[in-house]
């Protein structure tokens, strides 16, 4: 059932197929993320939460999807195996990778949480904009590094 995951990628790498969708996908947030932000900007804040949830829901599936294919692809071991990187070098960005990733994700629920309860409320927009705003910059800078690291290790373990 799950065989297309670990069928040959479509970026020309080594990486099976479910690794090049994540990774597109986790290139891309930092756009989709952007554009989100734009709405709010332009004084569509409705349009700005639709856009942030379903992007918020949507990496939370391919968060699964990526960790049923790693566990199932038989995890970083097998992963790390066919690189010419140092195995040490590559956790060390891994390890990076996941911290930054779990406060980033830590980070985004908070502000969509209470966003979501705020804009409920009649709270947003209004007197809880700039903390909304303050924390959302925290979550928007931590997905762009997130995206960065993602790719990197990516890059470190199936094209170098």
């Amino acid at each position: 059932m799950m065989n297309y995951m670990f069928q040959a990628g479509f970026l020309g790498t080594r990486a099976p197929f479910f690794m090049d969708v994540v990774t597109l996908i986790v290139a891309a947030l930092p756009l989709l993320i952007y554009g989100a932000i734009l709405l709010a900007r332009k004084g569509y804040p409705k349009l700005h939460m639709i856009a942030q949830n379903a992007i918020f829901v949507i990496s939370l599936i391919v968060i699964a999807y990526f960790e049923i294919g790693v566990r199932v692809g038989g995890g970083f071991d097998a992963f790390v195996s066919d690189t010419g990187v140092s195995p040490t070098y590559a956790l060390v960005v891994l390890v990076v990778h996941i911290i930054i990733a779990v406060v980033t994700l830590f980070y985004w629920s908070l502000t969509i949480i209470g966003a979501n309860m705020q804009y409920r409320n009649k709270e947003l927009p209004g007197r809880y904009s700039l903390g909304h705003r303050v924390l959302a910059i925290k979550a928007t800078l931590g997905i762009i590094l997130t995206s960065l690291s993602g790719i990197w290790v990516y890059l470190l373990l199936f094209v170098y």
